[in-house]
């Protein structure tokens, strides 16, 4: 289907080339065509996993409601009433993001039969906006992975090369904007679960600055990290919605309002200093994203742009520090999965005798590997003996990382760096080296443990044996700075 941008739709609505209802048939008819064996809504059953050779983009989708609401717009157009900036525009929402209507599983066989019992804050404010919501798409287990092979309901695939994974834990949702199965899509970015699908995917994928978007609603993974934001075909639609689903919430004490510090970037080249860390171009990035990335960073200075090498000199203990720190968040956030409040009940496979019987078979078939894995890092280093060697240590380091980011920012407007060391991997590739698997947010996790805002745009396509795989260009700003970053991705693509 033709990839249509939120200003085309809403011009093809003025002009009445099109109805809406016409519009929405014609994405459900390319999510069902594309992902061949999507669950539709069905009350008190579980999902199961993906058998079929789509690229399983979505969990779910709801025909019957998306065409209901398609409807609905269409009569207030023809009397003439005013509608929402986002009216029509047919969404996708990443499978931890409360959506009533919907099961919201987090890609976990524990929350199977889980029904949404209310509506996220951005769901709600996507709704007041009049936007489409086609259905939930597929993630990594509580969006803990870099390449949605870890879904319980089977993984997602690159729809640039179905062999190759479309990143993660937002692959789902990168995938179905890259697909052309929706305009625009809602992930969370963690460590950079935003930001390397859109690298693998070749769509536009921006993280917010931590706070400026409301996590009431999203099932929380690591609660200091997590940042939900959009995926789209362009940094204008990703800022149309980003428009939309930020601001200040009541029922969020760590949200905070843009309103104050936000200005309408109309950024010329000549007047962008741009910082290059240096720790970011050194050993361990594919020569093909260096050289991709480099000559993107030239057509910036082409245009007049100042570019200066900085220094981020603790980035080496990045990965380590994530790791430490997210994985003590995810052992506190996924004790609520005990098979009683939350998650199975009555679905283990074993008569459980006693309190901590039942907990542990329940989590012992609920859980994944990865999901375990990560639980059993944070108890250890959450434990008594461990906490001032690890986690309280992995503050500190924190600290010094968003140092040394404060620091640049004095010297230049935002820092631009590679989004992946590589390009996008293939299935089985790195599965079977957890190691070697949380490398690939090397460049990633900085800005989530700083609480900066950053986006990644593609710069570049490298052919390999036919096909076109996509590179990603990162660019990082300061704490609440997120319309400048939007309006140097923007100027970007218009150079």
């Amino acid at each position: 289907m033709e990839k249509l941008a939120i200003k085309q739709i809403r011009e093809k609505i003025a002009a009445k080339e099109i109805s809406l209802q016409e519009l929405v048939r014609g994405f459900l008819e390319e999510i069902e065509k594309r992902d061949k064996d999507i669950h539709p809504i069905r009350s008190g059953e579980g999902l199961q996993p993906s058998t079929s050779n789509g690229i399983h983009a979505f969990l779910e989708a709801n025909e019957e409601n998306a065409l209901e609401q398609a409807g609905e717009i269409d009569a207030k157009i023809a009397k003439g009433e005013e509608i929402g900036v986002l009216a029509g525009v047919p969404v996708a929402i990443k499978d931890n993001i409360l959506t009533r209507g919907f099961k919201c599983t987090a890609g976990s066989k524990i929350l199977e039969n889980y029904d949404a019992p209310y509506d996220a804050t951005v769901i709600r404010k996507l709704k007041d906006a009049g936007a489409i919501i086609l259905g939930k798409t597929n993630l990594d287990e509580f969006a803990m992975g870099s390449s949605t092979e870890n879904s319980a309901f089977g993984p997602t695939k690159n729809p640039l090369d179905a062999t190759r994974v479309p990143g993660g834990s937002s692959g789902g949702s990168a995938a179905a904007v890259a697909a052309g199965m929706c305009v625009a899509a809602l992930g969370s970015d963690t460590g950079g679960s935003i930001r390397q699908p859109a690298a693998f995917c070749g769509v536009v994928g921006f993280k917010p600055t931590y706070g400026a978007v409301s996590r009431y609603g999203l099932i929380a993974m690591a609660s200091s990290l997590d940042q939900i934001g959009p995926f789209a075909n362009s940094v204008e639609d990703a800022q149309t919605v980003f428009d939309t689903i930020r601001g200040k919430d009541s029922f969020d004490a760590t949200s905070l309002d843009l309103d104050a510090e936000t200005k309408s970037y109309k950024l010329k080249a000549k007047s962008l200093k741009i910082g290059i860390p240096k720790e970011y171009f050194g050993a361990g990035i594919d020569a093909e994203v260096k050289s991709s990335v480099e000559k993107a960073i030239k057509k910036y200075e082409a245009n007049g742009a100042k570019v200066e090498e900085i220094s981020l000199p603790h980035t080496e203990y990045g990965i380590a520090t994530y790791q430490i720190i997210m994985a003590s968040e995810v052992s506190a956030n996924l004790a609520r999965y005990d098979g009683i409040r939350f998650g199975k009940t009555q679905n283990t496979k074993h008569k459980t005798q006693n309190l901590l019987d039942h907990y542990l078979s329940t989590r012992q078939e609920g859980f994944g590997s990865e999901v375990k894995r990560r639980i059993m890092l944070g108890t250890h280093t959450l434990s008594s003996g461990y906490y001032d060697a690890y986690y309280l240590r992995a503050q500190k380091v924190r600290a010094l990382i968003k140092q040394d980011f404060d620091k640049a920012f004095l010297q230049v407007d935002v820092i631009i760096t590679p989004a992946t060391p590589t390009l996008p991997f293939k299935f089985g590739e790195k599965s079977k080296d957890p190691v070697s698997m949380y490398l690939s947010d090397i460049f990633t996790v900085g800005v989530n443990l700083a609480g900066f805002p950053a986006i990644v745009i593609p710069c570049d396509w490298i052919e390999e044996r036919g096909k076109k795989l996509p590179v990603g260009l990162q660019i990082i700003g300061k704490q609440r700075d997120d319309y400048r970053v939007l309006a140097a991705a923007e100027l970007y693509e218009k150079l």
